[in-house]
């Protein structure tokens, strides 16, 4: 991720995300902490005009966060998405947990988003996004079992390094 391709702008729990470039699992971290912490959020709108493509990591983060505010019943709107990249949600079954527009996003006052730096930390977040696309639709359980399964024995090793 280059410096400048995701910009969070968090004005009182209205959030405001500009995502430019392939969005991947490097994007994915800082929407995941989002995610942890629905009470914060008053609103969220992710502007996708400069996305080329996302991967599913950052699928299933997008799917994670609007799971997590919908039960405050706040829905994630995701602005400007090309049809490739509805295509790639709805390949997943997922195009469902959001609202599409094409409204403005201002990332004015935004800050740049840290690329994670935690390989722990990246790995975590491959389990419980890929997690979250097979408890969002059946379809994705057979689709991402071999990439769960990897991710959590990548997590099992990052920890036991972690601890010796």
């Amino acid at each position: 991720m280059k410096s400048g391709d995701l910009l969070i702008a968090n004005r009182d729990g209205a959030f405001e995300i500009t995502v430019s470039g392939r969005a991947n699992f490097e994007y994915a971290v800082p929407l995941r902490d989002i995610a942890r912490k629905p009470e914060i959020v008053r609103s969220i709108r992710i502007d996708l005009t400069h996305c080329q493509a996302m991967d599913s990591t950052f699928m299933g983060v997008l799917t994670m966060l609007s799971v997590a505010l919908r039960r405050s019943q706040i829905s994630v709107e995701l602005c400007n998405a090309s049809e490739h990249l509805l295509g790639s949600l709805r390949g997943l079954g997922v195009q469902k947990l959001f609202t599409f527009t094409t409204a403005e996003v201002s990332t004015r006052d935004a800050a740049a988003a840290e690329a994670a730096t935690s390989q722990l930390s990246v790995a975590e977040t491959v389990v419980e996004a890929h997690k979250e696309l097979a408890a969002a639709d059946s379809a994705n359980v057979e689709k991402f079992a071999s990439v769960i399964e990897f991710a959590e024995k990548d997590v099992e090793k990052l920890r036991s390094d972690a601890k010796n």
